[in-house]
């Protein structure tokens, strides 16, 4: 039960984390595949992230990896708590476009060995063309939201590139940099 797991938490987050300071991002709860969505029990889940630890203000994003989640009533639970539903669209987990924070979280998992720099050209520039959009408060992938757009104001968009093939990540952040100058 994700509602029993205040202790837990509490032990993560007095571990020392905020020692980053300024350098802490987000912290990504993570999901097993196997765990479905339970609107209560994620409720209570979200109830227990705290907004502030040892004087520093926190967020949160969840990476949910079960198709139980790709519904409007986990958006509007994200959105109430101010929690960020990562998206992971490129990879075998459901694809959130939602905006549910003051921040987007995205977890870019598709690199391929067969490209150069992990994606293809055209596949960086989509990348860059929708984090732009987040980062201007727009929805990216209108179409695919499962609730109401968010409220257009410009976020801060943090992105990952952290699956595929491994080797190519590095040089696929860099391309994706590039592509957003």
């Amino acid at each position: 039960m994700l509602a029993e797991a205040g202790p837990s938490i509490e032990k993560f987050l007095t571990s020392g984390i905020t020692r980053l300071k300024g350098k802490l991002g987000p912290i990504n709860w993570q999901f097993m595949a196997t765990k479905k969505f339970d609107a209560k029990d994620f409720a209570a889940f979200l109830a227990l992230l705290p907004k502030k630890q040892d004087g520093l203000v926190l967020r949160h994003a969840v990476e949910v990896r079960h198709e139980s989640f790709a519904c409007a009533e986990f958006v509007a639970l994200c959105r109430q708590h101010g929690v960020a539903a990562i998206n992971a669209c490129d990879s075998e987990f459901p694809c959130i476009l939602d905006v549910t924070a003051d921040f987007v979280y995205v977890r870019l998992m598709g690199t391929t060995e067969k490209e150069k720099l992990g994606y293809a050209k055209p596949m960086l520039a989509e990348w860059a063309k929708r984090l732009r959009k987040w980062e201007a408060g727009e929805s990216a992938g209108a179409d695919k939201l499962l609730a109401k757009a968010a409220p257009k104001r410009k976020r801060d968009v943090f992105v990952f590139v952290i699956g595929g093939a491994k080797k190519k990540n590095p040089a696929a952040a860099q391309a994706l940099i590039g592509a957003l100058k």
